[in-house]
């Protein structure tokens, strides 16, 4: 079918919405890549078996003529919970299942079509015991303002007649029916939208940047290249609400005079990219790329384009230049913006996939409506990826100005196993860690800066008091060293060598001279690498020093990991008035560092110990006879003191 003109849309919305309305019940199986890779595939072809088995049309479609199932299954986006995928909605009632496994479907079936009851057992346990039935109940969720992920569990992203039933293109037809593309730009510019990869420009501003730029043609290219470790934020709205990126990339393509863009994506998201481009194909089916948009005049087609995985391609004249066929490598300074000099020299409009998603629901609902989110100079919301040390990982969007507490204790559960906080690190490798008495910290672009870290694109790592802060920088360094291009000198050299200062710290042979070389390093990278990402690749290792500078002390004079993290500075030992001589760890030790005969403690050879930290999961809990001992400890057992 092809949209005419733009007030068709309308007319589609609400066939669209009709059909939802006489569904009966439905069964949303999440498949973005955490679940499908638990087995959620699993899951929706045994609910599709079984409802067929039962004479039940099993595939959910919108029609809009001839019968509309009754009740059937049906896959979506990414929920956010990953941690308890594979994840199952029934609707209407909105039952959420949690862990669901192909052997469970036939009781849910059961329950739901037949019993009219649930299945306690798959329903989300608070941490008072207490059964949650719904997502609104849980309080991962409910403690959320969903707008960019708002779509991404309740619609079936490779259908898009349902982003028409949630008012999709809606704000594409607005514009193309009354605004001209500075009015546009007027109305981004008065949310006071912020760019969501991780700088924090302006929209608006940049925008207008590119409709002034002399050049043609134009392009617009939305920057889905998202390389920080533990982050997934962009490829889950990319699996999970395709459309509203295209949505948002063709209205700035009018604001700005575009007929032509580009979807970086890394192809190491094979979901994102088949998805995509099937929503590509939808729309052009139905008018709304190409050419003649709906009968307007106004045409705009983008193509997805692969990336090979390099983090520098973030970027964003390394993107450039990748799409142009050239390594991925930022252009040297002065260089002029992309917006007046992007692909092919042509003025480019380059925004991060988050950023797209917005657009429709601004110009939809309003301005003031988005301003009203957040705060005065970071409107609107924030999504993050928030894992490590925390009970509830997953993805997470929350408004602007939030506390890093309510972000870790009242959605993430806070850390597991009565461990204690230590640190959070935000902005990928190019963020900074902050420690437990910053937790009242607002989390908005200047907030974080001014602590010593940055939003960046949106990862969230949580660090319990196993976390060794000097390795943790050393991590992430290494990371940057890895992916570097290798074209300027303060980052290519500077950061190999706070990398080597780094590694003599954590094996106890750092140098008291040491953390002024780090600082004074990593003051002369950030000021003299020609990109962003070099430019703030110190910041693991600065805002360490900044906060948590004992640490680094204790390696350096008394050759001690506080954490017992670094293998250098730590050993394994048995208690002697513990061990019972059962023979276990014996038998698991790989390197056969471990002796000791029946009845008689047992006894671990440093000299052989990889401390590889099998003998103290293999120790029965009842005696915990092993543990790890500091360097100081360490340095006894070898002199025989113990």
């Amino acid at each position: 079918m092809q949209i005419d003109s733009p007030s068709r849309i309308a007319e589609i919305r609400d066939e669209c919405k009709a059909a939802y309305a006489r569904r009966k019940t439905r069964f949303l199986v999440c498949a973005g890549t955490g679940c499908v890779a638990g087995g959620s595939l699993a899951v929706y072809g045994e609910l599709k078996r079984l409802l067929s088995e039962k004479g039940i049309d099993a595939d959910v479609e919108l029609l809009f003529e001839g019968k509309d199932s009754e009740s059937g299954v049906a896959v979506s986006g990414c929920h956010g919970f990953c941690q308890m995928g594979p994840l199952v909605r029934f609707e209407p009632k909105g039952v959420f299942y949690t862990k669901v496994k192909a052997g469970d479907v036939a009781e849910i079936v059961e329950a739901s079509l037949e019993k009219d009851t649930v299945v306690e057992r798959l329903l989300y346990e608070d941490s008072d015991g207490s059964r949650c039935l719904t997502e609104h109940e849980v309080p991962f969720y409910n403690r959320q303002k969903r707008i960019v992920l708002g779509k991404c569990g309740i619609i079936n992203p490779e259908d898009i007649r349902e982003y028409f039933a949630v008012d999709g293109y809606q704000a594409l037809s607005q514009i193309l029916q009354g605004y001209t593309p500075e009015q546009v730009i007027d109305v981004v510019s008065k949310s006071g939208l912020r760019g969501r990869g991780g700088a924090g420009f302006p929209v608006g501003k940049k925008w207008l940047s590119c409709l002034k730029a002399p050049g043609e043609p134009k392009y617009v290219v939305c920057n889905g290249d998202e390389g920080d470790p533990g982050a997934f934020m962009d490829r889950s709205v990319l699996e999970g609400d395709p459309h509203a990126v295209i949505e948002g990339m063709i209205i700035s393509a009018y604001a700005i005079g575009a007929s032509y863009g580009y979807i970086y994506v890394r192809a190491e998201y094979p979901l994102a990219v088949t998805r995509l481009q099937k929503a590509i194909q939808q729309a052009r089916e139905w008018r709304l790329l190409g050419d003649n948009i709906m009968g307007t005049g106004f045409s705009f087609d983008p193509e997805v384009f692969q990336g090979a995985g390099a983090f520098v391609c973030g970027e964003s004249t390394a993107l450039v230049r990748s799409i142009e066929g050239y390594r991925g490598m930022p252009k040297p300074l002065p260089r002029a913006r992309t917006t007046e000099e992007g692909l092919w020299g042509k003025p480019t409009l380059l925004n991060n996939v988050k950023t797209f998603s917005f657009i429709p629901d601004i110009i939809r609902r309003g301005a003031d409506w988005f301003a009203a989110t957040g705060t005065e100079r970071s409107p609107g919301t924030a999504v993050f990826a928030l894992t490590g040390k925390i009970r509830n990982s997953g993805l997470i969007e929350v408004p602007m100005g939030i506390k890093l507490r309510e972000i870790i204790y009242d959605i993430g559960g806070g850390v597991p196993d009565g461990k204690e906080f230590k640190a959070v690190q935000t902005g990928g490798p190019s963020g900074g860690c902050l420690r437990a008495d910053m937790l009242d910290l607002e989390v908005d672009f200047d907030s974080l800066v001014n602590a010593g870290s940055m939003m960046g694109s949106g990862g969230m790592v949580i660090m319990d008091e196993t976390s060794c802060m000097v390795d943790i920088a050393r991590y992430f360094v290494e990371f940057t060293v890895d992916e570097s291009c290798g074209q300027c000198a303060p980052c290519r050299d500077g950061m190999s060598q706070m990398l080597k200062i780094l590694e003599d710290i954590t094996s106890g042979h750092g140098r008291p001279e040491d953390l002024d070389k780090l600082q004074e390093m990593g003051k002369a990278i950030m000021a003299g690498s020609i990109c962003g990402l070099g430019q703030s690749a110190p910041n693991p290792v600065l805002s360490t020093l900044r906060y948590f500078r004992h640490e680094y002390d204790a390696h350096i004079n008394e050759k001690v990991c506080t954490a017992l993290n670094c293998k250098e500075l730590i050993a394994y030992w048995i208690d002697p008035e513990k061990c019972k001589a059962c023979r276990i760890c014996v038998k698991a030790c790989p390197t056969e560092a471990i002796s000791g005969e029946k009845k008689m403690p047992h006894v671990i050879d440093q000299s052989k110990c990889s401390k590889c930290g099998i003998c103290i999961d293999c120790c029965p809990a009842k005696f915990s006879a092993i543990s790890k001992i500091t360097g100081q400890q360490k340095i006894e057992i070898e002199q025989g003191v113990k």
